[in-house]
């Protein structure tokens, strides 16, 4: 069995391990989660734990970030990468996993850079988020009630599912930058590596220091590991 199989089955399981403890284990959705996601959705945050808030929102700048890789990844996929990008804004790693599971590694990236590729693969779309990043976190953390944030938790399948959303989501990203390292040409995987498993804050710095998709890059293949 070779290594892309055993992705497949691992991703696959984490996937569908994910839905059975977000539907069947996690705390009981309550009678006001959809106006709590209404009035998130719109602005209206009077009485809203301002760590809710910020965990809300961080949850739309997470498919942003991905949206940076998974186009550029998915040129050297038999699948259509965008399909899973549209679907992570509304439901996170439940659309991440899936692709995961059946992308392939190596993969060559197929240039040119044009169109889409061309605002994601700019700097400023990751210190833009990084901005957005870091404000939406202070605010979360220096005014945001812990002890009602952790009842909510305990208490609140959308709460919970969202916190573990973000922690899968942070931690299935570095499971592209190798070949995203590959097909830039850069070097120091372990500090990449390492600095794409700080949560948010390291794949936003990743996305702001990578090296570009030049002429040369795009026609490079990716070695096999």
């Amino acid at each position: 069995m070779n290594q892309n199989w055993l992705k497949f089955i691992g991703f696959d399981l984490l996937w569908l391990g994910f839905i059975c403890y977000a539907f069947l284990l996690a705390p009981p959705d309550q009678p006001d989660t959809f106006s709590l996601i209404q009035n998130l959705s719109t602005g209206q945050w009077a009485g809203i734990n301002p760590l809710v808030i910020a965990l809300f929102n961080l949850m739309g700048i997470w498919p942003l970030v991905y949206t940076c890789l998974l186009l550029v990844d998915g040129r050297g996929q038999n699948l259509a990468a965008w399909i899973f990008v549209v679907a992570s804004f509304a439901v996170g790693a439940f659309a991440i996993l899936p692709y995961l599971a059946l992308r392939r590694s190596p993969a060559q990236f197929a240039g040119p850079v044009n169109g889409v590729l061309k605002l994601t693969e700019s700097r400023w779309i990751g210190v833009a988020l990084g901005l957005a990043a870091i404000a939406l976190l202070s605010y979360g953390l220096l005014k945001g009630d812990w002890s009602d944030f952790w009842q909510q938790w305990q208490t609140s399948r959308f709460i919970h599912v969202m916190s573990l959303d973000f922690c899968l989501l942070s931690l299935l990203f570095p499971v592209l930058v190798p070949d995203d390292l590959a097909r830039r040409g850069m070097s120091q995987r372990g500090l990449w590596l390492a600095i794409a498993l700080i949560p948010l804050l390291g794949p936003i710095a990743y996305l702001s220091l990578r090296a570009p998709l030049d002429s040369q890059a795009e026609l490079l293949p990716i070695a096999a590991e």
